[in-house]
């Protein structure tokens, strides 16, 4: 496989990390015990084909001789405009006729070439495991339409890179993303008075402070502080993190998201789509995996490999969602990842597009997490590499917030962890103050100043954040939250309040701040004070992108990228 046709699959084929196995368990079980599955997909098939003769007499005429790529956009933009399959039976009938079409079209030589080449991409838009598929389609395909259908991906590769700004965020959380100083920062889309709530947003995953959890003294799911007499549990064999909600909403929530995946031996796919139950040995094995993988939790104390299952586990619940009654949720399942999720784009897109740190995860704790999604749904754990770990991890370290309620609280346990290993969060009151942590999206985006533009506020008495104008903001505006307690301390000097900050923002995210204020502060410094503080770490911006997409946008800018 070439490094092109390579490039196209590290981005596009991401997005499929939950469909994949459960499309394939759910097919492979209805095909062999349900004999009305098996006449239902006859039937469908048969109901496809018809509505396709159509399309494909239109098609056939086509010449590979008058291939352009005007052509081509213009072909994969009918493909995008028809009105696909959407019940899991009528995408394996859809499936198999596209490809049938294709392999018949193929025979009759160049002048049906582009019609194939639109037969099998339609194929490819549907298969569940599309990295799978162009594989067979390199070894089996004439090259000539093999080209086509990695030309006609290439261009909807494309499309979705370069108009993802435009769907992302909505109109409605009044800003938009754009790059400044080489960095992706939000910008006010409308002039905002001080004090005023600029958007809302809902968590993606949380992960409450080990000591907050065992309490169980806040919801699991939501944060909210909880009343005791209703505070809800799970049996304790299907509860091992004893997790403690404040509403069945939340439990439920909470469950269909992660939890049932994580930490219960129920089955991860929908109950619509369930196969025949594992036998015993197969359960114990998954409930085994799962009490290491909590035993280590309780052992590391640290939000992030948490929030990398629980990313990964809501991943698949959303795929998964999909599969049934054609991906259309039922009120009560309604998922509240709404707030900025910008239009046809999935989960994988906006985590692909977030700044990570690097760094380095303990040797046990992958084997920990493959070794539940394996024994949840064998073939899952394949997705998770160790470079695709290691980067969720570092991007949880990077983008988390921490979330405190009025001001936070006080009696949190210190780490006996060196301060550089100590895990960090954004929060402008200390990461010491926090109940739990938290990441979101769009607020990702929000850039750090110790003189910022607006703060980050839980006045819900959840985890939903609020971000709150520090002043005046005109349109146009950048718009910058504190990572850190910015505030001088009683007994702190300017040039020590500035030392501790600019301390923790290299510890903690691994840049030295420029900010108006840092710069203002250093110009007024002694002599001596200048001295003193020589060893400060001015060092450079050790933040990263997805390389995926950094390696797509050098292309882009290049030329390279048809």
């Amino acid at each position: 496989m070439d490094s092109r046709t390579s490039s196209i699959l590290t981005i596009a084929g991401i997005t499929v990390l939950g469909g994949v196995l459960a499309y394939a368990a759910y097919f492979d079980y209805k095909r062999r015990n349900d004999v009305d599955f098996r006449k239902k997909l006859r039937k469908d098939k048969k109901r496809v084909n018809k509505s396709l003769a159509q399309s494909r007499e239109s098609l056939a005429a086509s010449s590979s001789k008058d291939v352009t790529p005007a052509s081509l956009r213009e072909a994969l933009e009918q493909v995008k405009n028809e009105e696909g399959p959407q019940s899991p039976e009528e995408k394996e009938a859809y499936f198999m006729s596209q490809v049938s079409m294709g392999e018949q079209l193929a025979i009759k030589g160049p002048d049906f070439y582009l019609a194939s080449a639109i037969s099998f991409y339609r194929a490819l838009r549907v298969y569940p495991s599309p990295v799978e598929l162009i594989v067979i389609y390199q070894k089996t395909v004439p090259e000539p339409i093999f080209k086509m259908v990695m030309d006609m991906t290439n261009l909807d590769v494309k499309n979705r890179v370069e108009g993802y700004y435009d769907a992302f965020p909505p109109e409605s959380m009044n800003v938009a993303v754009e790059t400044r100083e080489g960095r992706k920062v939000l910008v006010l889309t409308k002039d905002v008075a001080s004090g005023e709530v600029i958007y809302k947003e809902h968590p993606v995953v949380t992960a409450l402070d080990p000591d907050i959890q065992i309490a169980g003294t806040h919801c699991a799911h939501c944060f909210r502080v909880i009343q005791s007499p209703m505070s809800i549990q799970l049996p304790s064999e299907s509860n091992p993190l004893s997790s403690t909600f404040c509403s069945k909403a939340c439990l439920i929530s909470n469950k269909s998201q992660s939890h049932s995946l994580l930490f219960t031996t129920e089955s991860p796919l929908p109950p619509e789509i369930t196969p025949a139950a594992p036998p015993p040995e197969a359960v114990e094995a998954r409930r085994r995996a799962q009490a290491n993988f909590v035993a280590y939790l309780k052992k590391e104390g640290r939000a992030a490999p948490q929030l990398v299952a629980r990313f990964i586990a809501r991943q698949v619940a959303l795929e998964t969602s999909k599969m049934v009654e054609g991906g259309k949720k039922k009120a009560s399942e309604k998922d509240d990842f709404t707030d900025a999720e910008g239009g046809e784009y999935l989960l994988a897109d906006h985590i692909e597009r977030l700044r990570y740190l690097e760094v380095k995860p303990s040797p046990e704790e992958l084997p920990l997490l493959v070794n539940i999604l394996q024994t949840a749904l064998p073939g899952l754990e394949q997705f998770v590499t160790d470079e695709r770990h290691a980067t969720l991890l570092g991007k949880m370290a990077y983008n988390a917030f921490g979330v405190c309620f009025g001001g936070g609280r006080d009696n949190k346990p210190e780490s006996e962890g060196r301060p550089e290993d100590v895990e960090k969060s954004r929060t402008p009151y200390g990461t010491s103050r926090q109940i739990g942590s938290a990441l979101y999206t769009l607020s990702s985006y929000l850039s750090h100043s110790c003189a910022p533009s607006a703060r980050p506020s839980f006045s819900s008495g959840t985890a939903e954040i609020s971000v709150i104008a520090n002043r005046d903001l005109k349109k146009g505006d950048e718009l910058s939250i504190a990572y850190v307690d910015v505030t001088q301390h009683p007994d702190e000097s300017v040039v020590e309040c500035r030392q501790r900050r600019r301390k923790e923002l290299a510890r903690g995210w691994r840049f030295a701040c420029g900010c108006s204020r840092c710069e203002e502060e250093a110009k007024a410094m002694s002599t001596e004070e200048k001295v003193a503080n020589a060893g400060e770490a001015e060092q450079k911006d050790e933040s990263k992108v997805e390389a995926s997409l950094s390696r797509y946008e050098d292309a882009e800018e290049s030329g390279n990228v048809e």
